[in-house]
């Protein structure tokens, strides 16, 4: 037999608040979860297997909404080749969205999304060059360099998109 003291009818309603609490964040999430169901915009990626950072950099746009179809690949070169992506314009993995928009390397996904919302004419796509330390998938600690994000445009030419100059600014 279990004896009632003071001190469970004490907590008793501080547990039933805790639950009611629990239940309205609940529905909170159900309801954004309802906004969450508008159409993904899905990328088409390319990398290395044994590639850490592509996969950490996966692991950053799945995490900002976008949906991925991700196919391992020997010779990157013919992907970045067949896509128009120059040699100095290149990183480790491309990134494609159905409109055929090509994404080279380290872009945050953040600049993806205004990129496809508003496609500047004459542009193929974004990349980040190279894989700067602090960009999305290349984290080591606490460390970041600047970067830029550089637009691709259709006569092989690149330009300035964005500078980013602190890590916040990816997000």
């Amino acid at each position: 037999m279990k004896i009632i003291t003071r001190r469970t009818l004490w907590i008793a309603p501080i547990f039933v608040l805790f639950l009611s609490a629990c239940s309205d964040a609940t529905q909170v999430n159900n309801d954004s979860d309802v906004v969450s169901d508008a159409p993904k915009i899905s990328l088409e990626i390319y990398k290395s297997r044994s590639c850490k950072c592509c996969q950490k950099w996966v692991k950053h746009v799945k995490e900002h909404g976008f949906e991925t179809d991700v196919t391992n690949v020997t010779m990157m070169s013919r992907i970045k080749d067949k896509y128009g992506v120059a040699p100095n314009y290149r990183s480790c993995h491309t990134a494609l969205s159905a409109d055929g928009l090509v994404f080279e390397g380290h872009v945050p996904a953040k600049f993806i999304q205004q990129f496809l919302e508003s496609t500047p004419e004459g542009a193929i796509g974004l990349s980040v060059p190279a894989m700067p330390i602090g960009s999305p998938g290349m984290e080591v600690g606490d460390q970041f360099r600047p970067y830029i994000v550089l637009q691709l445009n259709e006569d092989g030419s690149a330009t300035t998109y964005v500078e980013v100059k602190t890590y916040e600014e990816q997000f």
